[in-house]
């Protein structure tokens, strides 16, 4: 088999790169017609709530209205005119206060980035050595109890978990006379806004996000390890002598968590999608709280801006994973 020199591995990596770029515009904008037919056919419209809302509102002042927001014109117009403002950076204007889309996300992304980045922090530090540790001690103890924690974990509801913690270590711990963590927002109303504070108010709801999120990996990550270690370099390097220290962490750790890596990319902003229903429950000013105020608004606006930048962050997660993966395994080329 003929080697890859350093200047040929770079150049396929570099035509792939070039192929991924010039599928990106095409994908984002199947998106993005996609996600506006979606929110199109919703029936309804963002002015209908003002018939039972303001008594007496005539039908010339909802046209009215709708000429101002520019939902008056066909479905194709409107489609054209966002595309030319969303090419531009300019997300729109928001139906329900008239504030640009573009800052209400960037305002709302950090927070749910620091919500979603640590619950997966979390939730990787407990499944990658307990998934290892049950991998290596198969049909012990302690991978039964693994075993039942993980199909606990992705049976019950992060919504119903969420609530869970709320009533026992911010109702009930108050009621009992203990040190009670907050149940909403991401700082205190009274009082400074310190590190500690912030702390506090990430604890559950990033349990809440974990919990579910350490099912997934745990499992994933105790199947990735059996396999690698059933694999024959595996055995080979067993009968050589060496150390079962040296053979898990040198052979066994690093091509099981390859994966991972793959893994990961695709994940994370899946699990920003996903945690809105964490960020409503604690109230935690995020993506995920705005996307469901906007949806119970009819704010077609932002739940279109929303939708698209969302499949823009995952479109280059992806090809940035793809090119870690590369980095992680030097043994991947690209075709």
């Amino acid at each position: 088999m003929k080697a890859v020199t350093h200047s040929e591995g770079f150049l396929s990596m570099a035509r792939y790169v070039a192929r991924r770029l010039l599928q990106i515009p095409f994908l984002f904008l199947g998106a993005t017609l996609l996600t506006f037919a979606l929110v199109h056919l919703v029936p309804g419209s963002p002015v209908d709530d003002l018939r039972v809302s303001i008594p007496g509102i005539t039908q010339e002042d909802l046209a009215r209205i709708e000429r101002t927001l520019g939902i008056d014109k066909p479905l194709h117009e409107q489609y054209l005119g966002w595309l030319s403002q969303l090419v531009r950076g300019d997300f729109g204007l928001s139906l329900d206060d008239r504030r640009p889309v573009r800052d209400e996300i960037f305002a709302r992304l950090p927070n749910t980035l620091l919500l979603t980045g640590s619950a997966l922090f979390v939730s990787l530090l407990i499944a990658v050595p307990a998934g290892i540790f049950a991998a290596l001690h198969r049909n012990s103890l302690f991978d039964q109890i693994v075993n039942v924690a993980v199909t606990l974990g992705s049976a019950l509801p992060t919504f119903w978990i969420g609530l869970i913690l709320i009533l026992v270590f911010s109702v009930q711990a108050n009621e009992w006379g203990l040190p009670a963590l907050p149940s909403s927002g991401m700082r205190s109303v009274v009082g400074a806004d310190t590190v500690g504070d912030r702390i506090e108010h990430l604890i559950l709801p990033v349990t809440t996000l974990a919990i579910f999120q350490v099912s997934g990996w745990l499992r994933y990550v105790r199947a990735q390890v059996l396999e690698v270690m059933s694999q024959e370099y595996v055995k080979t390097a067993r009968s050589k002598g060496l150390a079962e220290r040296v053979v898990i962490l040198r052979h066994a750790f690093r091509n099981a968590l390859l994966p991972l890596v793959t893994l990961l990319g695709i994940q994370f902003p899946q699990l920003i999608a996903g945690a809105a229903f964490v960020e409503t429950i604690f109230s935690w000013p995020g993506l995920g709280l705005l996307s469901l105020q906007a949806a119970s608004e009819r704010d077609y606006t932002m739940i279109i801006g929303l939708t698209v930048f969302v499949a823009a962050f995952t479109l280059i997660s992806n090809l940035v994973t793809d090119l870690l993966y590369a980095v992680v395994d030097p043994q991947i080329t690209y075709q």
